[in-house]
């Protein structure tokens, strides 16, 4: 949305008051605006903030520079936190994940333009949000498989209420969709021409103090236009037959066995990712189908998340994807057989002290 530039004495993150609208703007653009813990904090305290204004009708997440609204978590300093034993990386998932529910339940209209890039925790500050804005260049995202983790943020909720077995696809693969599959999804709501963008966030900036939400949707639904198609609908049927099994060893065989282009290019991607991410994420995946809110799948995930800084698999695949970038991560186990039930459901044993008081798992 635009071209500012950051400089290491800029703030991370600007947040604003521009009439009706509170503003956040990622300003980490040469890092995708990638999430740190300054980044969280600040957010949150912000969403406090202009939720007790009675000034401000609305929030407006954007990102800074061109290339997208937030790339995910700073998954470097993370990898860093877990090889050393420091705290960061718990404290930041922890704070993150109460970012989230904040998110989701924050009362008024939260606006998150999702342009460009959008992955990992850059979904979990716009897709919890009421009001989720993408465009022709969005490309979101939720590859946590390939890198030996799993869709966090709340993405076991988000995914497993989506059409069929759409989030099951995405949770799994990792695969980067656009516009149409992100809605379709249930990862957004609104598409907006990026061209309109500058428009838009000034018609919402103009927008008097103390004005209702229905003044807010307003302005958004006098730029909101036809969604083109996704490039997953002609596929939408083989999918859900194909993802619908329980295991990912069913998922697995049933890709293998046929013999259509996209049966075997899913199969071919899913080989690639680490064994251990796949059976913990399809595990988390169905329990979010059958919870009732999101802070027990988000209970869930903070759990697992502190299991896997002790795996091999969270090292390795930052370290072929981000550290050496050769692309070739070696998975331990390598192979769906040896990754036990067991290893999976103890990933899951609630962590302590809990997110949300008394586990909800």
């Amino acid at each position: 949305m635009s071209t500012a530039g950051s400089t290491a004495g800029d703030p991370q993150i600007i947040v604003e008051r521009v009439g009706a609208i509170g503003r956040l703007r990622l300003n980490r653009p040469k890092a995708l605006n990638s999430l740190t813990l300054e980044m969280v904090r600040a957010m949150y305290a912000a969403l406090n903030a202009f939720g007790d204004d009675p000034s401000i009708a609305a929030v407006l997440v954007t990102g800074e520079g061109n290339r997208g609204l937030c790339a995910g978590g700073d998954i470097r300093a993370i990898h860093e936190s877990g090889s050393a034993g420091t705290e960061l990386a718990g404290t930041f998932w922890r704070e993150e994940f109460l970012l989230n529910a904040a998110i989701s339940h924050f009362p008024k209209p939260y606006i998150a333009i999702m342009d460009g890039i959008t992955m990992g925790g850059g979904v979990g500050i716009s897709s919890h949000g009421s009001r989720r804005v993408v465009t022709e260049r969005t490309r979101l995202a939720l590859p946590e498989t390939g890198i030996g983790y799993f869709p966090d943020v709340g993405a076991t909720w988000l995914l497993s209420r989506g059409a069929g077995e759409l989030g099951t696809y995405l949770g799994l693969t990792g695969e980067s969709i656009g516009a149409a599959d992100s809605i379709e999804a249930n990862l957004a709501d609104i598409f907006v021409s990026s061209s309109e963008l500058e428009d838009l966030v000034r018609e919402l900036s103009a927008l008097p103090t103390g004005c209702k939400a229905e003044t807010v949707d307003i302005a958004l639904q006098r730029f909101s236009q036809p969604v083109p198609a996704g490039t997953l609908t002609p596929y939408r049927l083989e999918i859900d037959r194909f993802l619908a099994f329980d295991s990912v060893e069913a998922i697995v065989s049933a890709l293998k066995t046929d013999a259509s282009e996209f049966a075997q290019k899913t199969w071919a991607t899913l080989l690639g990712r680490s064994p251990t991410s796949l059976k913990l994420t399809l595990r988390l995946l169905r329990l979010g189908r059958t919870s009732s809110s999101l802070e027990a799948c988000l209970e869930r995930e903070f759990a697992a998340s502190a299991k896997m800084l002790s795996t091999h698999d969270f090292y390795e695949g930052i370290r072929a994807a981000i550290i050496e970038k050769d692309r070739n991560p070696k998975w331990s186990p390598d192979s769906l057989a040896d990754v036990t039930d067991e290893m999976v459901e103890a990933a899951l044993e609630p962590r302590s002290p809990t997110l949300f008081g008394a586990s909800r798992i």
